[in-house]
């Protein structure tokens, strides 16, 4: 098993180089298919989402990072601790386009713990519905 940055990635998800995204796109393909595994952790997936939706670089709405992050999240050779939890996240970023995405991942582990309180003073999750914010 071998760790994946986040330039594989988004290499793969954006061909913005074509040579790299074939590369990206058949190790992929090998993870697929059970040829292989990978891993990669929390702060990678943050990475990606971040890279893909700054304004500054992709600009891709939190729908559009969720429709082409999810497959790949999706791959049962790709390891990745409470991977259940980052796909929920990316659920909750997609449906609250407010939301940032470390904040969607907060509530993910929330909805995973069955808690709906929280202390914080970002009064964004006052949108959400199931989750109350409290403050200290």
């Amino acid at each position: 098993m071998r760790f994946v940055d986040t330039n594989v990635f988004i290499r793969y998800l954006t061909r913005d180089n074509e040579k790299k995204a074939a590369a990206c796109f058949e190790l992929f393909q090998r993870v697929k298919v059970g040829e292989g595994q990978i891993t990669t952790c929390e702060a990678i997936v943050s990475e990606i989402v971040y890279v893909l939706s700054s304004r500054a670089t992709y600009g891709l709405s939190h729908a559009e990072v969720r429709a082409r992050l999810t497959p790949l999240l999706a791959l049962r050779g790709l390891k990745l601790a409470h991977k259940r939890v980052y796909q929920r996240a990316l659920d909750n970023y997609a449906e609250h386009p407010t939301l940032d995405f470390e904040d969607a991942v907060a509530v993910a582990h929330m909805q995973r713990q069955k808690q709906t309180e929280l202390y914080s003073y970002d009064r964004d999750f006052d949108r959400l519905s199931g989750v109350r914010r409290l403050e200290p």
